[in-house]
């Protein structure tokens, strides 16, 4: 695991360095994508049951077989143990309470002369979530992108998940079922997010596709933004650990294992001013990793892209976390909200030793949908904001028109379209 100072003469070279992450797609991911995209257009339905078969290991000879009914959901929901159910419902109710906070609404006011100008907030008429399938299935992500999308009021929610040799996983069917999700497709890949673009005689065509999937589900996902909204392209998972050395070490690392053991090119990162801290916190990698059974992966993880870094102090920490503009932000220290008003790039900022990562990912509230590879710079969480639109209104009075359409006259003159200058023009009264 690499350890730097902020200190050093190129530590900022090797701080690019690190951060530095390749998103330039495989050529021949693209140009697969392309094609089955492409072929999903054409064929619909046939296309769809063809790839799901020969990716997914499956048999299908109808799209009814890849078709789940909300019966078939709630029957999923009333397998799980009653111990599961709580756990879900309980971050069902969390993910709904924090989202309802985001609603936008409608406004509009009245100029002296009767003018009305306001905003008209409306929902999406139809989404499509996208969930990893398989064995590593992970009914949080049905919660984050499917509840958003319900309180934002959209009217049918279709999900799209695999399920590799007909493998169906009940924790991720069960939290569709109370999530409120319309309907299931069993079937994932650069098939089901061509499917939800282009519409099939099935799968009907969204107006937003979201959620999380491989380098395939990626360059769909690009290819058909324009057709349809996406939410973001996601790179490997990120978290980022502030800490004033007084944490348990223990506790830091396990936390800086939980964003590592996602994938060998998730990336973890601990500033801190104590050189003596940042050497427990390595003991403790040490001493917990060979207890984890994805050892391997957090291994490489942390050897590939993880770092220990020494700063000056917690005011440069938030410096380095700006530019870092991590995924997730960890602010492991005594009083939070001294550093907070510091921070301005993050994807979520989980304040206090008591705030691990790992309860934002499924029962806090908030969204865990978050912008990675820097792109916290510019971009937000997954929010109901997501899944609701703008329209701006305008109520132009006789009065207003005079006023207005003098200013307008000008200056579509001035642009040289006296087309746009007459039409306000002939609303003048002579």
């Amino acid at each position: 695991m690499l350890k730097l100072s902020s200190t050093q003469a190129d530590f900022q070279q090797q701080l690019q360095a690190l951060l530095a992450f390749e998103t330039a797609q495989d050529p021949a991911v693209d140009s697969a994508v392309a094609a089955i995209c492409d072929d999903v257009k054409a064929r619909g339905d046939a296309a769809v049951l063809e790839y799901t078969n020969r990716f997914d290991r499956m048999q299908a000879s109808t799209m009814a077989e890849l078709t789940l009914s909300r019966a078939q959901l709630e029957a999923a929901w009333h397998r799980l143990p009653a111990e599961v159910q709580q756990a879900l419902s309980a971050a069902a109710e969390r993910v709904r309470r924090y989202h309802e906070k985001q609603l936008a609404h409608s406004w509009s006011y009245e100029d002296e002369d009767g003018t009305l100008l306001g905003q008209q907030v409306t929902p999406l008429d139809r989404v499509g979530i996208y969930v990893p399938g398989g064995k590593a299935a992970y009914p949080s992500s049905v919660l984050m992108n499917a509840m958003p999308a319900k309180v934002a009021g959209v009217a049918e929610i279709i999900m799209v998940v695999p399920t590799p040799q007909g493998e169906r996983n009940d924790l991720v069917l069960a939290a569709a079922f109370i999530a409120g999700v319309d309907k299931v497709f069993t079937c994932g890949g650069a098939q089901a997010v061509a499917a939800l673009a282009y519409g099939t005689e099935t799968i009907p065509q969204v107006d937003k596709i979201t959620g999380p999937g491989n380098a395939y589900v990626a360059a769909a996902k690009r290819r058909v933004f324009g057709v349809v909204g996406i939410d973001m392209v996601a790179g490997p998972s990120e978290i980022l650990v502030i800490c004033d050395g007084n944490t348990p070490a223990d506790w830091i690392a396990m936390d800086l294992f939980s964003q590592a053991e996602h994938d060998e090119i998730a990336q973890a990162i601990l500033l801190c001013p104590s050189a003596e801290y940042i050497a427990e916190v390595e003991a403790s990698i040490a001493k917990l990793l060979p207890s984890m059974p994805r050892r391997a992966i957090i291994e490489a993880s942390l050897g590939n892209r993880g770092a220990l870094i020494q700063v000056r102090d917690l005011a440069e920490a938030c410096e380095i976390a700006n530019y870092i503009a991590p995924e997730h932000l960890e602010l492991s220290v005594s009083e939070p909200e001294q550093q907070l008003p510091l921070l301005r790039h993050a994807g979520a900022i989980f304040m206090g030793r008591f705030t691990s990562e790992s309860l934002g990912d499924y029962c806090a509230g908030p969204n865990h949908v978050l912008p990675t590879s820097r792109t916290a710079r510019f971009a937000s969480p997954l929010g109901v904001y997501d899944f609701q639109k703008r329209s701006s209104l305008i109520r132009v009075s006789a009065a207003g028109a005079q006023k207005l359409g003098k200013i307008a006259s000008v200056l579509a003159h001035g642009e040289g379209l006296t087309a746009h200058a007459r039409a306000a023009e002939l609303r003048l009264e002579p």
